[in-house]
This record gives C-alpha cells, sequence and structure tokens, in this order.
C-alpha cells in the first residue's frame, strides 16, 4: 500500500471499529491454536505497522514483515518490542519464514497479482506443522473504490480460496466465513460507494471512524463471531457458506519429502523468477 494508507492506517487501527475487532478475533484463535508459555514464534507476514502483533507481544516471540518501509518505521517507533523487517519481496524473507511456528497472513494475498505461486513459495519455505491463520476479503460483489486505492487484485470466493492450497502440502483445519454479521451494511457502503463514485472515508476509502456509541456498537457485533469461529475450530459449529465481506482459513504446513528442485522465487510483484 501506499504511505498515505499505511499512515491513515496507523492513526485509526486502535479505535476504529473493524481493526479492533479483527485483532481482536485473531488473537483469540492465535492462543487457542498455539497456547501462549512455549517460547513460540509468531510471523506477520504484510504486518503493517504492527498492531497484531503488539497484541501477543508479552505471550511470544513476535516478528513482522512487509513491503512497505514506511509500515515497517512506524511499527518500530510504536512497538519496539516487535521484532520488524523491510524486504523489497518475499524471497529475501525465507530464512524468516522457516522460523515461525504460527504465520500470519491477514488481508494480504489480494494485493498480489500472481498470489498462489507466491503462497506456493511460502508454504515450501516453512517448518512441518507450522500453523497459517489466512484471512481474504470476500464477495466480488463488493467490489469498489475501497479495493482499487488499496490495490487489490480480487475479491475472494469460498472456491477461488481454497483453490490456492488444494495442491499443497497442507492440511485444511478450518474454512470459515468472518465479518458475516455485518454483511448487509458493507453492501450497502458499497452500493453507495459505486453510485457516489467514490468511497466516503479518506483517501478514498471506507475508513471512517463511527462517532462513539456506533464504533462500539460495530466492533462488539463483529467481534462476538469469535465464539462462533472458536467453536468451528474445536469442531462444535459449522461453517456453512454465509455470505459475508472476508473469508478465514486456518491450515497446517504437512511433513513432505524434500523436492529435488528449490520453489521458484516469488518477487514484490507477483511474478516467479525459476532461474537457477
Amino acid at each position: 500500500m501506499h504511505d498515505e494508507l499505511q499512515q491513515l492506517n496507523a492513526r485509526i487501527e486502535q479505535r476504529h471499529w473493524w481493526f479492533v475487532a479483527r485483532r481482536q478475533i485473531l488473537t483469540r484463535l492465535v492462543r487457542r491454536l498455539l497456547p501462549p508459555g512455549q517460547g513460540k514464534t509468531v510471523l506477520d507476514i504484510g504486518c503493517g505497522t504492527g498492531s497484531t502483533l503488539a497484541a501477543l507481544k508479552h505471550d511470544y516471540r513476535c516478528v513482522g514483515v512487509d513491503t512497505s518501509a514506511e509500515a515497517v518505521r512506524l511499527g518500530g517507533l510504536r512497538h519496539p518490542e516487535v521484532r520488524f523487517f523491510a524486504i523489497p519481496d518475499w524471497a529475501h524473507a525465507v530464512d524468516i519464514f522457516g522460523q515461525a511456528d504460527l504465520v500470519l497472513l491477514n488481508d494480504v494475498l489480494e494485493h498480489i497479482e500472481h498470489e498462489a505461486a507466491c503462497f506456493g513459495q511460502l508454504v515450501e519455505s516453512v517448518r512441518a506443522g507450522t500453523l497459517f491463520l489466512i484471512t481474504v476479503p470476500a464477495d466480488p460483489a463488493l467490489w469498489s473504490s475501497h479495493d482499487v486505492v488499496h490495490g487489490h487484485f480480487r475479491r475472494y470466493t469460498w472456491d477461488t480460496f481454497r483453490a490456492l492450497w488444494g495442491d499443497l502440502p497442507v492440511e485444511e483445519i478450518l474454512l470459515s466465513a468472518l465479518n458475516r454479521r455485518l454483511y448487509p451494511i458493507a453492501k450497502l457502503v458499497r452500493m453507495f460507494s459505486r453510485l457516489r463514485g467514490r468511497a466516503a472515508g479518506p483517501a478514498n476509502t471506507d475508513l471512517v471512524t463511527p462517532a462513539g456509541p456506533i464504533n462500539w456498537v460495530l466492533q462488539k457485533i463483529f467481534a462476538g463471531e469469535a465464539t462462533r469461529i472458536l467453536a468451528a475450530l474445536e469442531g462444535h459449529g459449522s461453517c456453512s457458506r454465509r455470505r459475508s465481506v472476508s473469508l478465514l482459513a486456518v491450515l497446517r504446513r504437512k511433513a513432505v519429502p524434500a523436492a529435488d528442485d528449490p520453489p521458484g522465487q516469488c518477487t514484490a510483484s507477483g511474478e516467479v523468477n525459476r532461474e537457477k
């Protein structure tokens, strides 16, 4: 993302309902998947300014990587306990990937043109047993200027999301709708944005922080989905294909025999370099 958007996120991510609720859901999932107190490493790829890692820093070794030097700069100033690395592309972080016990990949894949190749390289770079907690924007019908400004290439369906790991050595633990309770509101907002020709928020985004009580209610509604997702993770609930603003997946890297050839290198643009 452009520096302007990184700075906008940094200004609002501690109070805007979407950032706060998503962070609460993700941190609850991380603690369930990787119990604290074991000296484990959580790696956030596309970490932005690091607010999710900051919420986990007392329980894990937290490492963040991002291709935005501005995001890493802001994150380092705010959260000195977290280790941040600015990388030109994923190929320069293979050694870091191999240290992770759990990888956060939250609203990142939609920014990469050839994301399947990049995700395949990431899977090849981590140890067997490494967990992935992934979120992506859902439903192409919600496409708007917010996606364009953020540099998105796509919004996902259940099938296009699942296709990313269909041929990879990973076990699917959970695939779930995310932010489904507020889907009708999101659809209305996106519809009005298309009619107006621009989004209502700063920098042509949807990132308007509502008045205090409304912001609090929206945050509680969204964050409340954690109970359903955690129940599904434990096998006590269903993950029906309800319409939602986002999708969430939990995967685990399988143990497989070593390949004879190294994976191709994925660049920041998503192109794959297979030269040896």
